[in-house]
């Protein structure tokens, strides 16, 4: 058996018992990787080779009739020990190692007794895979997380999924889950999904599951349960990868190989042999392993894992106050997606207020209306929707709020109606209730500046669709206490946001960054290049949405308003573009018309209306200028401390812009560019940091 060996791998045992059932004995090898009982099961070298010994134990023993997997409480296994995966610099050693997967894993396909899966809780990558390779599959209802999420990461499914899922379930049913899944922001897989798709047989209730697992194992040895999987469909195999390919194309521009090689393999694998589906994933995940888009996934991975988790400059939770009732000021569109957040996470009442009863009883109703789509969608019980609609109220009267001790505004982005909302709440809440701002762009320190109580105000800003972007940006201004800080972040954190302690700076991290450099790419049209030349511009990086596409979407007016404001703080390096104010004063919105066959045209009175000039740049200068303004914006913020390091730059700009993890947010690719040094004369990454991404 191979000898290669990664550096400190937390070995995942695989021990064998042997069980009696009514068919003979059964080998149940069970996954653990007991010396770390915080980390997930995964393979290195040393715990593929346990799991071959354990297998070969089991296919010796007399009269041995089955030999199933299982795993620790929770954990069937996640793949591959990507820690270990990330240090090694030898092309060799990556190929040896898919190898040895390859050549232990599908022994489990290969026996000469049926081989089971007892799937009992997170199988992701490799672990999945493991399962695939088994004859069977059953899989507990609590299951939290099945997927491949290898292109997500800037790999493939390496050990046989490439192959194993397209001729289990169909091509584009594999492909939903190795592309689609992984590529939106590695969704996950819940168990009856999981069913429905073939991926599994038959799933169990958690509290037997074992139980239940080895006697419908029998049950299949007797002869008692047949499956019937229906044939893979061949005919619409090719049509079907490449749909995907114009799809992937349409998304990411040819940004990063790793979607292209997985469709290659599916592609391939309708006509190929077991042993040379997995010999051209071997070659792929090395090629990929060694390349600069897996490193920076791993170095955004453990942002996301480790640093989000424990964020930098947090005061002491100790000093946190509990929080048993929330106010929201105002009730539109935000107001009602915060209400919901904040019942359905917090479990405590929430009560909306605005300027007359119509406006409550809509937002109000808005909260109702969305609960009760998560009852019927079965995400949360009749008496749990029930419950959850009766903790949000509404009233035209912030005397509602007493007794609240945390109040969040999101009313419309102006000073003064921000200061007059918090002046009349101050005389109804106590010394000590967290007043909180979601203002993305305005000044937190001057919002609390005629207060009785300044040191309770922090900014506390998300992102749209509240529900779904995992980002809090919570701002600390000049006079806010360590106390306060600490409510807000434990509040966060009840809310199952990830946090970011930023300083109180105009558009604090994600918003700053992204009107510069969306300043840059309407100040190039404003000189005179093309509108689709420059909304192309961005292209190679495979950004979740091109310039003029996330202008439109955040809207012309609010894109116009933060833009002022941003003019207004740094007037030397935000441009303020005149014809976006002609567009508004049109009655303009929109850039693109989008036509019957998907694709979007620019408006042709929007060309109309817009004065450019004669200065027309192609889309590598257009991106050049774009990332040079990035580089600088980014190198002034950490100069003025808006956060503690480039990390959290990073971190913002993964969970708050939804930049693919294959870049690793912003500053390791201004690093791996040379942008940085060439505008700031300095790497953003120390080089501890940097030497994971080389």
């Amino acid at each position: 058996m191979s000898d290669v060996a990664f550096p400190d791998e937390v070995v995942t045992e695989a021990n064998l018992r042997l069980v009696d059932i009514p068919s003979g004995t059964f080998g149940l090898i069970s996954l653990d990787n007991g010396r770390d009982h915080t980390r997930p099961s995964t393979f290195g070298p040393q715990g593929l080779r346990s799991l071959q010994a354990a297998i070969d134990e089991a296919a010796a023993t007399p009269g041995i009739v089955g030999i199933g997997v299982t795993g620790k409480p929770f954990i069937f296994a996640v793949g591959a020990d990507l820690s270990a995966i990330g240090v090694v610099a030898d092309s060799s050693i990556i190929e040896e190692f898919a190898k040895l997967g390859h050549d232990v894993f599908r022994r489990l396909g290969e026996l000469s007794v049926p081989t089971f899966a007892f799937v009992n809780g997170a199988a992701m990558g490799g672990g999945l895979e493991l399962a695939l390779h088994c004859n069977y599959r059953t899989l507990d209802a609590s299951a939290a997380a099945l997927s491949l999420p290898e292109v997500f990461l800037g790999l493939v499914p390496g050990w046989g999924g490439a192959w194993l899922l397209p001729h289990l379930i169909g091509p584009q049913r594999a492909l939903d889950v190795i592309i689609n899944n992984s590529m939106n922001q590695n969704k996950q897989l819940r168990p009856a999904q999981a069913a429905e798709l073939g991926v599994v047989d038959v799933v169990f209730e958690p509290a037997d599951f074992l139980e239940q697992s080895l006697a419908w194992a029998d049950d299949v040895i007797s002869g008692r349960t047949r499956i019937d999987r229906p044939a893979a469909d061949t005919e619409s195999w090719d049509q079907v990868v490449a749909g995907y390919r114009a799809g992937v194309d349409a998304r990411i521009h040819g940004a990063t190989p790793a979607p292209y090689r997985a469709l290659d393999l599916v592609e391939a694998a309708k006509t190929a042999n077991r042993d040379d589906a997995f010999a051209a994933e071997d070659t792929a995940l090395t090629d990929l392993v060694m390349g600069d888009d897996l490193r920076a996934s791993l170095y955004s991975f453990d942002l996301v894992q480790r640093r989000a988790k424990k964020p930098v400059g947090v005061p002491d939770k100790e000093l946190a106050r509990p929080v048993t009732k929330v106010g929201i000021v105002g009730a539109g569109l935000m107001a009602s997606q915060l209400a919901m957040l904040f019942a359905r996470r917090l479990q405590v009442p929430v009560v909306m207020t605005d300027l007359d009863q119509e406006r409550v009883d809509a937002g109000v109703g808005r909260v109702h209306a969305d609960i009760d789509a998560l009852a019927a969608k079965g995400r949360v019980s009749a008496d749990k929707a029930s419950r959850l609609k009766g903790l949000v109220s509404g009233s035209t009267d912030v005397a509602a709020f007493a007794g609240a001790e945390f109040i969040l505004e999101a009313v419309f982005e102006d000073l003064s109606v921000k200061k007059e909302v918090f002046a009349a709440i101050e005389d109804i809440v106590s010394e000590t209730c967290i007043l909180a701002t979601n203002t993305s762009s305005l000044s937190v320190t001057a919002m609390a500046s005629d207060l009785r109580h300044p040191e309770r105000v922090v900014g506390f800003h998300f992102f749209n669709p509240v529900a779904v972007m995992p980002l809090l940006e919570i701002a600390r201004a000049e006079k806010t206490d360590d106390a306060s800080v600490a409510t807000a972040f434990a509040v966060g954190k009840e809310l199952k946001k990830s946090c970011v302690l930023v300083a109180d700076a105009p558009a604090f991290v994600v918003n700053r960054l992204l009107i510069r450099y969306l300043s840059e790419i309407t100040r190039a049209v404003d000189e005179g290049s093309e509108f689709e030349v420059a909304d192309r511009a961005m292209n190679p990086l495979g950004l979740p949405m091109s310039p003029f596409s996330l202008l439109q979407l955040v809207g012309m007016g609010v894109a116009a308003h933060t833009s002022a404001s941003m003019h207004e703080a740094f007037p030397d390096r935000y441009y303020l573009s005149p014809n976006l104010q002609r567009m508004l004063d049109e009655g303009l919105n929109a850039i693109w018309v989008w036509n019957d066959d998907g694709t979007a045209t620019l408006d042709p009175r929007v060309a109309e209306v817009y004065q450019r000039g004669d200065t027309v740049l192609d889309e590598d200068q257009i991106r050049a200028r774009a990332l040079d303004a990035l580089a600088d914006e980014a190198r002034r913020m950490l100069d003025e401390g808006v956060v503690a390091e480039a990390q959290d730059i990073d971190l913002c700009m993964i969970l708050g812009a939804g930049w693919p993890f294959w870049l690793g947010g912003l500053t390791p690719l201004l690093d791996r560019t040379g942008t940085s040094e060439r505008v700031t004369g300095q790497r953003f990454l120390a080089p501890g940091v940097a030497s994971l991404l080389t």
